[in-house]
């Protein structure tokens, strides 16, 4: 962290902020619950120099992060598909708990298998979109994608995919032809074949019409390793175009706010980028598609992962206007808002610009942007230097504003 940034650090801790109120440590603690030492540090809070206590904040959202998981609800909510703290908890309490290997604890998109001597990538994934047909796709494009990318920036050729149908009874059989259509269309796009599946109907109104699962394989080639725990200080962060576009449209698409734009959904398949950008550039450490909790937590995965701070400009990252608009109206972050379409990169900082001019020169990254660098201070954190000159944290998504968006 620069010194400016841990002035403005400093400033929100006592209150201001570039002449502002500010409530950077009244946020952060209400964020994570209290253990008995957390109690005592909040009876002597008052007495600790300021100068102190962003450390002492730091220290306790470490502790809580390091924690065990543990899911504190006795029911599930929609907050558990946000993609977000929820999502995280659950999976870390609940499946990782009980399925812990090597292979899982890594956490990417895809688990990168050894089979004969060669590499594969192995993914699966659920899509429950509402509704089913929105601007710029529909579920069945959606699930070939989604698929398709988390093998991709898994650093594999994407080669087959499964698909599994859960059909509501009375569903129309005009629209799963579309759907198919759809479907069909995405892979011949991506490259894929789908090679296997399976279909089940259950009784009306236990469904929402259609939900779809899919699973891919991909071959990874030698020597390649990505994953956001190899991200190091001096490392650039790369958005490969606006963000938020997918939640946004999907959002809209249901009616609920009488908005009309000419928004549509990014959902596309990045194998083609990933592909140039891998073949371009050696220094690529990690990439993600940012879809469930949006690039914000991403970078948050990036920092916990690899133990890294990540700092992000605020003006750097490409958000439309559209996007920005409504976000404001529902009372979010595009940050936070789910993506099919782009990806987050991690490469070497000497490697930027030469990353940059790669992506550029793809449809799908015509707009990339180089947002922020990875440092080491504080590990853990992610800072983003806002539009108005001041430095505030952004954590992992907390609920979920936009649920079933994917």
């Amino acid at each position: 962290m620069t010194s400016q940034e841990k002035a403005d650090v400093n400033g929100r801790v006592n209150g201001k902020a570039n002449g502002k109120p500010g409530n950077w440590v009244d946020q952060a603690l209400a964020e994570h619950t209290l253990t008995e030492r957390d109690q005592i540090d909040q009876r002597h809070f008052s007495k600790v120099a300021p100068d102190e206590r962003e450390a002492l904040v730091l220290e306790r959202i470490d502790r809580a992060r390091r924690a065990r998981a543990r899911v504190k609800e006795e029911r599930i909510t929609l907050a558990h598909g946000s993609g977000g703290k929820a999502t995280h908890t659950l999976i870390e309490a609940v499946f990782l708990d009980a399925f812990r290997n090597p292979l899982l604890e890594r956490m990417e998109d895809a688990a990168c298998l050894t089979m004969n001597g060669g590499r594969i990538a192995l993914t699966t994934d659920s899509y429950v979109v509402s509704p089913l047909f929105f601007p710029g796709g529909d579920i069945g494009d959606l699930a070939v994608n989604g698929t398709v990318n988390d093998l991709a920036v898994s650093g594999a050729t994407p080669r087959y995919l499964s698909a599994g149908f859960i059909l509501e009874e009375g569903f129309p059989v005009a629209d799963l032809q579309r759907i198919v259509a759809s479907m069909a269309a995405a892979a011949k796009a991506a490259g894929v074949q789908i090679v296997t599946g399976d279909t089940k109907v259950v009784q009306r109104g236990k469904a929402d019409g259609c939900y779809i699962n899919t699973a891919g394989v991909g071959v990874v080639p030698d020597g390649l390793d990505l994953g956001v725990d190899n991200a190091k200080p001096g490392d650039a962060v790369i958005v490969s175009g606006p963000i938020g576009d997918h939640g946004v449209t999907v959002m809209l698409a249901r009616g609920e706010l009488d908005i009309d734009t000419d928004l549509t959904s990014d959902t596309a398949a990045v194998n083609g980028l990933v592909a140039d950008l891998l073949g371009a550039v050696t220094g690529v450490r990690a990439m993600r598609d940012a879809t469930r909790g949006g690039v914000a937590t991403i970078l948050n995965e990036v920092a916990k992962a690899a133990n890294v701070s990540v700092v992000v400009t605020e003006d750097d990252i490409p958000v439309r206007t559209e996007v920005r608009g409504a976000s404001e109206l529902l009372g979010i972050d595009p940050l936070y808002v789910a993506c099919e379409g782009r990806i987050v990169v991690v490469v070497d900082g000497a490697q930027a610009e030469a990353a940059l001019s790669v992506m550029r020169a793809h449809p799908l990254g015509e707009q990339a942007a180089i947002i922020g660098r990875i440092g080491d201070d504080p590990p853990g954190i992610v800072l983003l230097r806002t539009a108005f000159g001041g430095t505030r944290i952004v954590d992992m998504l907390v609920g979920d504003p936009l649920p079933r968006i994917c």
